[in-house]
């Protein structure tokens, strides 16, 4: 797998809303997201900044569950709650992973 992590922005007072709705996702974006390759989507929240951490099958994994019809249907309720750039694109950016580190914890 490959992990990949962002940084999001939202609008003032739209976190309640954009966890409520996370709270709520659709069974059908949930399929789509697996069906692209998305194993693993955690979202933390410092509002008004989200961290999305992910862990993907593929490069492709994101762009194609950027561009199916079910997200565009997602985006049109959360973009009112979302800080957009000049381009018109959400007010994200990648982060870079600097440390990782897995022990035998979790078997315990």
């Amino acid at each position: 797998m490959i992990r990949r992590a962002f940084t999001m922005r939202l609008k003032p007072g739209g976190l309640a809303e954009y966890k409520r709705n996370h709270d709520n996702i659709w069974p059908e974006l949930v399929a789509q997201i697996e069906k692209d390759g998305i194993a693993q989507i955690t979202i933390f929240a410092r509002d008004p900044v989200l961290f999305l951490y992910s862990e993907i099958r593929d490069e492709e994994a994101w762009d194609r569950l950027w561009h199916s019809e079910i997200h565009d249907r997602w985006n049109e309720v959360m973009n009112p709650l979302m800080e957009f750039n000049e381009d018109g694109i959400v007010d994200s950016s990648e982060v870079t992973e600097v440390f990782h580190l897995e022990t035998g914890a979790r078997d315990a």
